[in-house]
C-alpha cells in the first residue's frame, strides 16, 4: 500500500513514467479533451469519477458503491462513509459538464436509495450523516436536478418515517441521545428546515421541538451554553460536528423560522461560551482545541473539530442577528487555519484528505469564502490546499483515488474509500467546487449544515 507521500506511479493516460506532483497537475492542465482543457481541477475530478465507476456495483435497484471497494459488502447508504455521497458527486459533474452518463449514474444511485428506504423507523438511523435524514437531502437535490417526481416521493415518505421516529421527551422531541450534527437532533432539525416544504407544519413543528429539548439538553457554566454529544460522554467536543458550534448553529437558524427568542438566545449563549474557549494564533487567527479534558493541545483544522466547521455559526449568526461584525470571526477562524501551516504537517492535521478532517474541508471552507466576498487570495489557498490534495492520490487504472488515515489515531488503518466525507466522492466534489469558482458556476450540491 503505498505511503501518502508517494509519487504516482502511473500518469493520467496509464504511462509508466513515474510523475512528480507539479508533473501530475501540468498533465492534467494539458488534458487533450475539449471539455476540460485548461480546466485541471475538472480533469481532476473526471479521474476520481473513473475510479468510482470501476467501483460500482449495478443491480436490480439500482447503483450502489461499496465504502471500501476491497470488501464489496461494504455499502451503506448514509451520506458520511456510504453511497449517498457519491450520487451527490455525480448530481455535481452533470452540472458541471452537462454529461449523460453522470446524470445516469446519480440516477442510478439515487434509485438504489429510493429502493432501500424502510416501510416503518425500527431500528433505522435518523441523523443528516448517519441516516434517513442524509437520504433525504440527496433524494432532494437529486429532484430539484431530474424533475423525477419518484424522488420527491421519497423525500416525503422519510419526512413521515422521521416523524413517527420522533420521540416527545420534556418540552421538545429527540430521535436519539444524540444532540449533534452527525448523528442527532440538530442535523436531524437542518434536514427538517430545509425539506420540509410538502408538509411544512409538521416540519417546524418537529424542527422546534428539537431546538426545545436541545436547550433543556444545554450544560450551563458562568461562560454560558455549551452541549455534550450524549448523556454520560466523559468528553466535551466543542467544534462543529460534536458540539456547541454545531448545535449553537442549528439554534440560530431554526430562530429564523420559529421568530422565538429562546433559540436565538441559546445560540449566542453557546457562542458566548465557545469564545471563551478559544485560543489565538501568531496571525491573529482564533481557534478552538478539539476536545476536553486531555486534548486541549490539539487542535484539528477541517469542518469536523476545526475553524472550517466553527466558521459555520458565525456566518449564520451575521445573517439572521443582521450584524456583519461576526463576519471578523469567520475571517480570524479563517486566519488560524493559515497560521496552522495548512496544508503542512500539524499536530491535528494528519494523513487525511478528506471532507470532514482533511485538505478537501478546508479547500471547500476557502471556495465559500471566495464566493461570500471575491476576494482572489481565498480561492489561491483553497488551489493550494487543493494541489496538496493530488500529490498525495494514487492511480489506479485510470482513476485516481486516495488512500489515508480516516482516524487520528489510527494511522496504520489506511483505506481508500468511495464516500462523501472520507472518500473520492468528496474530493470530487472539492475538486468540481474549484472548478465552478474559477469557471463562475454555482454550485447545484448544498448541504444544510453549509451557510456559505
Amino acid at each position: 500500500m503505498l505511503n501518502r507521500r508517494d509519487l504516482l506511479t502511473r500518469g493520467v493516460a496509464g504511462s509508466a513514467l513515474l510523475l512528480t506532483p507539479s508533473q501530475l497537475f501540468a498533465e492534467l492542465l494539458r488534458d487533450r479533451s475539449a471539455q476540460v482543457s485548461g480546466r485541471p481541477w475538472l480533469a481532476a475530478a473526471l479521474k476520481a469519477e473513473r475510479w468510482l465507476a470501476a467501483s460500482a456495483q449495478p443491480g436490480p435497484k439500482g447503483i450502489a458503491w461499496p465504502a471500501d471497494p476491497t470488501v464489496p459488502g461494504s455499502v451503506s447508504t448514509d451520506l458520511y462513509n456510504g453511497m449517498a455521497g457519491v450520487v451527490l458527486f455525480y448530481l455535481e459533474l452533470h452540472n458541471a459538464t452537462k454529461d449523460a452518463n453522470a446524470l445516469r449514474m446519480a440516477r442510478g444511485g439515487a434509485d438504489y436509495l429510493l429502493a432501500t428506504l424502510p416501510d416503518e423507523p425500527g431500528e433505522t438511523p435518523m441523523g443528516l450523516y448517519t441516516g434517513l435524514a442524509g437520504t433525504a437531502v440527496v433524494l432532494g437535490i437529486a429532484h430539484q436536478v431530474t424533475k423525477d417526481e419518484r424522488y420527491q416521493v421519497g423525500v416525503r415518505k422519510i419526512l413521515a418515517l422521521i416523524a413517527r421516529a420522533a420521540r416527545p421527551v420534556g418540552a421538545g422531541v429527540e430521535w436519539n441521545q444524540s444532540t449533534d450534527i452527525i448523528s442527532g437532533s440538530a442535523g436531524i432539525g437542518l434536514m427538517l428546515l430545509t425539506l420540509g416544504n410538502d408538509n411544512r407544519a409538521v416540519a417546524q413543528t418537529l424542527a422546534i421541538g428539537a431546538g426545545h429539548r436541545l436547550i433543556e439538553r444545554a450544560q450551563s457554566t458562568d461562560e454560558g451554553l455549551s452541549w455534550l454529544i450524549q448523556p454520560g460522554m466523559p468528553r466535551n467536543y466543542p467544534n462543529f460536528s460534536h458540539g456547541t458550534a454545531g448545535v449553537s448553529f442549528y439554534l440560530a437558524l431554526l430562530s429564523e423560522t420559529s421568530r422565538t427568542k429562546e433559540h436565538l438566545d441559546a445560540a449566542l449563549a453557546g457562542e458566548r461560551w465557545l469564545r471563551s474557549r478559544m485560543t489565538t494564533t501568531p496571525g491573529g487567527g482564533r481557534m478552538v482545541y478539539h476536545s476536553a479534558p486531555g486534548n486541549e493541545q490539539i487542535f484539528y483544522l477541517s469542518w469536523c473539530h476545526g475553524p472550517p466547521g466553527t466558521a459555520r455559526l458565525y456566518r449564520v449568526l451575521a445573517r439572521v442577528t443582521g450584524d456583519a461584525a461576526w463576519e471578523q470571526r469567520v475571517d480570524e477562524l479563517a486566519t488560524a487555519v493559515r497560521d496552522m501551516k495548512v496544508p503542512e504537517r500539524s499536530p491535528g492535521f494528519w494523513n487525511n484528505i478528506s471532507q470532514c478532517c482533511g485538505n478537501c474541508g478546508v479547500s471547500e471552507f476557502f471556495i465559500g469564502l471566495h464566493r461570500r466576498d471575491q476576494r482572489a487570495g481565498h480561492l489561491t489557498f483553497a488551489e493550494q490546499v487543493a494541489h496538496d490534495t493530488l500529490a498525495r492520490a494514487t492511480a489506479e487504472g485510470d482513476g485516481l483515488k486516495w488512500i489515508q488515515a480516516e482516524h487520528r489515531v489510527r494511522p496504520e488503518l489506511l483505506v481508500a474509500q468511495t464516500g462523501l466525507m472520507q472518500g473520492a466522492a468528496g474530493v470530487g466534489l472539492a475538486m468540481l467546487h474549484l472548478d465552478g469558482a474559477r469557471e463562475g458556476r454555482a454550485p447545484v450540491v448544498k448541504l444544510p449544515d453549509n451557510p456559505f
